[in-house]
């Protein structure tokens, strides 16, 4: 099982807590984790990427392991301890700061 931490407003509109876990077949890759997101919780499609493009939305981080996957190709494997369910897989709104 892959566990998976939202932030607050994506935990409202899918009404659940911090923190939900998916089944994730073949790979585990960043757009795995998000295809099973959206496909275990509809309401979420469109909100963490683009329903066309699938880009990352702007303001939409992507965590694993202190690493920062936003940039990174949405086939980028995810760290083993994601896989193992031993560590989460962050998707963190923005902070700006200075």
């Amino acid at each position: 099982m892959i566990r998976v931490e939202l932030p607050y407003h994506l935990r409202t509109l899918a009404r659940v807590g911090k923190e939900v876990e998916l089944h994730v077949d073949g790979s585990v890759t960043v757009r795995s984790v998000l295809d099973a997101l959206e496909l275990q919780y509809p309401m979420l499609r469109g909100t963490i990427r683009d329903h066309v493009t699938h880009q990352r939305r702007p303001f939409l981080r992507f965590f694993a392991c202190g690493e920062d996957l936003s940039l990174e190709p949405s086939d980028t494997q995810v760290p083993e301890a994601v896989c193992s369910g031993s560590e989460p897989f962050l998707i963190i709104g923005a902070i700006a700061g200075g």
